[in-house]
């Protein structure tokens, strides 16, 4: 513990930050049954002034997978309610109606822990889902009815892809068998029981109970003008179980004791449960960190070996926050760090490398991350300011000369070009079972896209289409800006078109196949 309250630490963590971009970082650790003890860095908002403390709420993305695990892992061992419900048990005999892939052996096959370790061969079809702000937002059991119309990558139990649709129909199994919002079932089961009062599913239930004064601002940093733009927490129903959870690290530290004590609602069989190791998360190896095995994803969690030792855990990442957790079993000795940026997420995985060095006695010359970096410039200081410019990525346009599936572009296709049939020809709305409907139109001279009623909302802008077939869209994200090249192809029939693909999920070999609506048309 007396390296985590040192100078040297606070020193290594800063560093960090202004290397990064980070404008505030929370991390708490526990050695054993002892008490957790806590600190915090920088600002919880820049624009707000106001200190990052252990006590800061931060929306903590995937790390809520091992509490959508949990909660599963609690059905399994509930033989008096729930005998039916085992890791091994088919999803489709338990949701019949609901669970239906696109592939009747996935639909036959797919099994909990298929789910829970990412092997169901289910692609991730992240612009699918419907956010709150769409005509008909989405809800878990419509993120599962929808699994029928989203192609497949891979054979089931064939290789590792990680999904989060997946953990979003987890809660709706829930929900169907407990008869509870998962809301209600994750206050029940498991945060009342351990403590953690602080700790919600959406941030408009944390602000419900009073807790708004304490979240965090997530942040996107605009290298160009060297600001920061900040961003509120969003509520995301149709992302629950994947995500949604907002939670402190000295909260979250308390659900890290639970793993490592197996206090109650963690018993053994639970316990053994989430950390059965299942599917081999990067097969080939490659860039693994110094000491480091490769990792292998069991329930909501990694399990991988630093320098001998087990270590279990999980990272986060939203727009404008990063965050992880790991437990070493052996010591045993806990983890978790929060921070409000992108960027956040290399100094989550350093400083947690520092501190499992500092756990494990490494001597201060194998400790790598701890060498001097090259001293900032006063413009790498992090400065409270407005907002700054919506688009705040590098264009992936000038950075990556091919777009998602591979077309590589010319430089005829980098002109922007309009296409050179009429303008008419293409604007209209365009359906896919499972990605909905998608309005082209024109605007300012080129056709458009608004697609900011998705979770993960975005707009193409269709630069040139090469022989009036196929081209390239730029997509924006519309939070993160950027304008990244996506292919798309044009079927025409009597010189209009008639379907529209699109290049929105680089793990299937097809594209996106959008149907014109009949009669369609749009000014």
């Amino acid at each position: 513990m007396d390296f985590f309250r040192s100078c040297a630490f606070a020193d290594h963590v800063e560093a960090l930050m202004l290397d990064h971009h980070v404008p505030g970082v929370s991390v708490a650790i526990v050695r054993g049954n002892g008490p957790a003890v806590a600190r915090g860095f920088g600002y919880a908002s820049m624009a707000r002034n106001e200190p990052c403390t252990p006590e800061t709420l931060f929306d903590v993305a995937s790390l809520a997978k091992s509490l959508t695990a949990a909660a599963v892992a609690l059905l399994v061992a509930d033989n008096e309610n729930h005998a039916h419900v085992q890791y091994d048990t088919p999803m489709s005999s338990l949701l019949p109606d609901d669970f239906v892939m696109s592939s009747a052996e996935h639909t036959r096959g797919a099994t909990i822990e298929d789910l829970l370790s990412h092997r169901t061969g289910m692609a991730g079809h992240d612009d699918s889902y419907m956010g709150l702000g769409a005509a008909e937002p989405d809800t878990p059991r419509s993120i599962t009815r929808n699994l029928r119309n989203l192609a497949v990558a891979a054979p089931l139990r064939s290789r590792y892809l990680y999904c989060n649709m997946m953990y979003t129909v987890a809660t709706h199994l829930v929900q169907m068998e407990s008869g509870q919002s998962f809301a209600e079932f994750l206050e029940q089961r498991i945060f009342e029981p351990l403590g953690m009062e602080s700790t919600a599913l959406q941030p408009d239930r944390a602000r419900e109970r009073g807790l708004g004064h304490r979240f965090a601002q997530g942040h996107i940093w605009d290298k160009a003008s060297e600001t920061y733009r900040a961003l509120e927490c969003r509520t995301c129903p149709e992302g629950q179980g994947a995500g949604s959870i907002i939670s402190s690290v000295d909260d979250f530290i308390k659900w890290v004791q639970a793993l490592m004590a197996r206090t109650f609602p963690v018993t053994e069989q639970v316990y053994q449960g989430l950390v059965r190791m299942r599917s081999i998360v990067n097969p080939n190896g490659r860039r693994l960190k110094p000491h480091s095995s490769p990792a292998l994803y069991a329930a909501g969690m990694e399990v991988y070996y630093y320098r001998g030792h087990e270590v279990i855990g999980h990272d986060g990442h939203i727009t404008g926050f990063a965050s992880r957790f790991v437990f070493l079993p052996g010591l045993p000795f806990g983890i978790v760090v929060m921070g409000n940026s992108a960027g956040a997420g290399a100094v989550c995985s350093s400083m947690i490398r520092v501190l499992m060095d500092d756990a494990l006695h490494v001597p201060d010359s194998e400790r790598h991350l701890l060498k001097k970096k090259k001293a900032k410039t006063k413009k790498s200081i992090p400065v409270r300011t407005k907002h700054s410019p919506r688009n705040a990525q590098t264009s992936l346009a000038e950075a990556a000369p091919t777009g998602r599936g591979g077309f590589v572009k010319t430089e005829d296709d980098r002109r922007g070009k309009l296409p050179e049939t009429a303008l008419k020809a293409y604007i209209g709305k365009y359906s896919n079972p499972g990605y909905h409907v998608l309005t082209v139109i024109v605007r300012d001279g080129k056709l458009f896209v608004d697609a900011t009623d998705r979770s993960m909302g975005f707009t193409l802008t269709f630069e040139h289409f090469k022989d009036q077939s196929r081209g390239i869209a730029y997509l924006s994200d519309v939070v993160e800006g950027g304008s990244e090249p996506v292919d798309a192809k044009l079927i025409f029939q009597d010189g209009r078109v008639v379907r529209l693909g699109l290049d929105l999920e680089p793990a299937i070999r097809d594209l996106i196949w959008f149907d014109r609506l009949a009669a369609s048309s749009c000014g």
